[in-house]
């Protein structure tokens, strides 16, 4: 009798293993079936939904940069890192809009927002290496991406726009197709600026030139999109990247000033702007 235990007890974990296994294979065919799919099939619809909207191509920024100093790494780092996030972002929009808005939509919505913030980016860049090495120059170049695939074209870079001449009231020089689409109103920094140190002057205002520079271009972006979208396209695509953008320029002025005076606090409430007929 106590013999024939142990075969008895080898035979019962058999068993209790296979029913184990039978439970565990219905419970992955169960949620299969809730998740509405066969395995595989919602990374194959992803695939190909992203082969038919194309994928963003942009320079690479680090083998053109000089030696990096050492304290200067890891803010670096962290810039090149947040180019690689710019461009999965990008991708990621340009799959989940594909198909929508005008023939300029891509450029437009997608690619102009991002060289504005590559531009922003690559200058951080620079910035870091210049503070303590020769700063490089002429990274802006590496800013414009382009889109590859999409039916086999290639969307090449918008053209430059015309600088801004001011930063209240939108740009001047507008066409009258801004007119019509309306016309960006951005808070003046300049004038809430404190005294700024002659050491600071250059820098800031290279970033006074730049923020014109950012309510010229969604201007532009506001004219040639008139019409498309839906009903909160030019917050999503105009307003909002055009607010991240001059917070990020913005708080470049008050590092400035910082760095030799007291820093300038609450010029943030100056990055958001609106349109106006």
């Amino acid at each position: 009798m106590s013999r024939a235990l142990p075969k008895y007890n080898k035979r019962r974990v058999v068993m209790i293993g296979g029913a184990s296994a039978v439970v565990l294979s219905a419970a992955v065919i169960a949620g299969s079936a809730l998740a509405g799919e066969t395995p595989g099939k919602g990374a194959t619809n992803a695939t190909t939904k992203a082969a038919a909207a194309g994928t963003v191509n942009c320079p690479a920024v680090a083998p053109s940069l000089p030696a990096v100093p050492a304290s200067a790494k890891a803010e670096v780092d962290r810039n090149l890192a947040l180019l690689n996030t710019q461009i999965a972002e990008a991708n990621k929009r340009l799959v989940d809009t594909a198909g929508q808005g005008g023939p300029n939509f891509v450029q437009n919505a997608i690619l102009g927002p991002l060289k504005d913030k590559r531009v922003a980016t690559v200058n951080r860049i620079a910035t870091a290496i210049g503070r303590t090495a020769a700063k490089p120059q002429g990274l802006d170049a590496l800013a414009p991406c382009t889109l590859d695939g999409a039916g086999g074209a290639a969307t090449g870079s918008a053209a430059p726009s015309a600088p801004a001449t001011a930063q209240a009231g939108g740009a001047a020089g507008d066409t009258g197709a801004a007119t019509a689409a309306g016309a960006i109103t951005c808070p003046d920094v300049a004038s809430q600026l404190p005294a700024v140190p002659a050491s600071a002057k250059a820098e800031v205002d290279r970033n006074l030139a730049l923020l014109n520079t950012q309510i010229a271009e969604a201007n532009t972006r506001l004219a040639d999109t008139a019409g498309q979208g839906g009903p909160n396209f030019v917050q999503n695509a105009i307003l909002g990247p055009l607010k991240d953008k001059r917070t990020s320029t913005i708080d470049r002025i008050a590092i400035s000033i910082g760095r030799t005076a007291a820093k300038p606090t609450g010029l943030d409430s100056l990055a958001a702007c609106t349109v106006t007929q």
